[in-house]
């Protein structure tokens, strides 16, 4: 039996703003919060251990004191389910992120930072 892969965790500045950004990039929601520390999660995923099938994974934003220096060394993919790729960018970046050049060049996807300059991808034609 091998691994899964069940969270991500996240050093940041305000885990309850990049928490609430995430949240409405993944339709996510919070699951559990406590001193500097919150995770969020897929509502659809049910509690406990004997979960079937795959489970989405859960991001968890941790507080830290120093700030983000170079680009990500790891970052997320995302894919628009329900729209066209640009309309799912126009979407992000009304909710914060901006858009972020890591030398990508011409590519099919759209690089953007989340409020705390972590890179993502908004993924052109690969759905989930």
């Amino acid at each position: 039996m091998a691994s899964k892969f069940t969270e991500l965790a996240i050093d940041c500045a305000d885990p309850e703003g990049l928490a609430r950004f995430w949240c409405a990039v993944l339709d996510y929601e919070v699951k559990d919060q406590d001193d500097g520390i919150v995770i969020i999660g897929s509502p659809a995923v049910p509690e406990g251990k004997d979960r079937p099938g795959p489970v989405p994974p859960t991001l968890t934003f941790a507080k830290v004191p120093d700030t983000k220096t170079i680009k990500n060394r790891l970052h997320l993919d995302v894919n628009p389910t329900d729209r066209e790729q640009d309309e799912e960018v126009s979407r992000l970046l009304g909710l914060g992120a901006r858009h972020a050049d890591v030398g990508q060049g011409d590519v099919s996807w759209v690089v953007l930072a989340d409020p705390e300059d972590n890179e993502f991808c908004v993924l052109a034609s690969r759905h989930p």
